[in-house]
């Protein structure tokens, strides 16, 4: 059996604002910071042998933190592990788009990444890494709408009623190909005294 857990990167000033971050290198600020701390703490209590992050600064700082708190030495980045590129909406509000491109925005061409691009790079990672380390427990520290899209291939029956939180845990144990969702969007480390 592996476990993988698919952890969202802390906050960033470009989320409080609603910003579209996508590719766009936004690293922490310090709310995000103080809560990779929290789940690096909450995560000590656990056994997790690697820590892999997307290389964009907001995951990759997320991801180092964790690995500090569990001693961990080694953060492994890889780009598969990337935000969905937004195309032309980075930077950009809804309300940005609405007034630049109209409502129907999200229908229209702007060089956003498609849902098969995202799946094929990131079913593609998560195969090689069952591959490479079957039977370990590992963290992947990525993005909200990448890790989502991950979500309705691997457990397409999960409702995902609430996007992602900032440093939400969603785990799993992986069996045989078989996904088994454990624990979805857990923030509990934000709420605990």
């Amino acid at each position: 059996m592996t476990r993988i857990a698919l952890i969202r990167h802390g906050s960033t000033a470009w989320n409080k604002e609603g910003k579209m971050q996508g590719s766009t290198d936004i690293p922490l600020d310090p709310e995000g910071l103080e809560q990779a701390r929290k789940l690096a703490i909450r995560l000590s209590d656990e056994h997790w042998d690697l820590v892999y992050s997307s290389h964009l600064s907001r995951a990759r700082q997320t991801g180092e933190i964790i690995a500090a708190g569990l001693g961990i030495t080694d953060v492994r980045q890889d780009k598969r592990l990337m935000e969905v590129s937004g195309g032309q909406t980075e930077g950009t509000t809804e309300a940005d788009r609405i007034a630049r491109w109209g409502a129907g925005w999200r229908q229209l061409e702007l060089g956003m990444e498609t849902e098969q691009s995202v799946l094929g790079r990131g079913m593609g990672f998560l195969d090689e890494l069952l591959q490479e380390h079957a039977g370990k427990h590992i963290l992947l520290v990525s993005h909200g709408s990448f890790i989502r899209h991950l979500l309705r291939k691997l457990a397409p029956t999960l409702t995902q009623d609430s996007n992602l939180k900032n440093t939400s845990v969603t785990r799993f144990t992986v069996t045989d190909d078989r996904w088994e969702c454990e624990l979805y969007n857990c923030t509990a480390h934000l709420t605990e005294a």
